[in-house]
């Protein structure tokens, strides 16, 4: 079964639709910049209604290891979502070392390294991340400033060979512009572990549409069916 993450969660109705529809994982974004940006206060309080089983995924971008600690540190969050911007931040990968720190020790805390996959080598960055330290590798459409949410996808095709590097080296999640209609066939193409949507079931940004939500969940369970 696929796994399936709904993103860009801001209210707890939304959250419970996810959840009731058959999501293994809810995303909260913390980017001061996003129109879907939630308070860590906020986000605490709908991780307090929602089952032990989903994970609760901190979605951060250009984002320090401290900033992130902060926001962790109040509870809830489970794994960690991280994009680095590096047309903005020269000489850094998507996967820096001080980010696979936060993960170290007690914390149970897991990391999700987020991946452009618009440049000419989008393994690259992956290949220098501490396979160990990786839940997954999420892997979306250019950044352009922003933690994904742009409605893009990102040439599934053209990117089959690198995805299969990167499979290599972890479990795949496949986000960027995809919806109900759309998603069978990225999983047809890249076969990844996970798939992960935000705009693509909206009514508006930072809100969802419930029927868009279950008929996305829909599509990926007869996606798995039919593999």
């Amino acid at each position: 079964m696929t796994w399936i993450k709904i993103c860009g969660i801001t209210n707890l109705e939304d959250a419970l639709t996810a959840v009731n529809a058959g999501a293994d994982a809810l995303g909260f974004v913390f980017y001061e910049k996003s129109p879907r940006k939630v308070e860590p206060e906020m986000a605490r309080e709908i991780v307090a209604s929602l089952p032990p089983r989903i994970e609760k995924i901190g979605v951060f971008f250009n984002a320090s290891p401290e900033e992130i600690r902060a926001v962790t540190s109040t509870g809830g969050v489970t794994v960690i979502q991280v994009s680095v911007d590096v047309t903005k931040i020269q000489g850094q990968t998507e996967c820096p070392s001080c980010f696979e720190q936060l993960t170290e020790g007690e914390t149970g805390i897991k990391l999700i390294p987020a991946l452009s996959m618009q440049g000419k080598r989008p393994e690259g960055p992956a290949m220098m991340c501490n396979p160990k330290a990786v839940y997954a590798f999420l892997l979306d459409s250019g950044f352009g400033g922003q933690p994904g949410g742009t409605g893009q996808a990102f040439d599934w095709a053209a990117n089959e060979a690198a995805t299969e590097v990167i499979k290599s080296l972890g479990r795949v999640i496949v986000a960027g512009g995809l919806t109900p209609s759309n998603v069978a066939e990225a999983m047809h193409i890249l076969k990844p572990w996970g798939v992960d949507v935000s705009s693509g079931v909206e009514a508006n940004p930072g809100k969802k549409d419930p029927h868009k939500v279950r008929a996305f969940i829909a599509a990926v369970r007869n996606a798995d069916r039919e593999a």
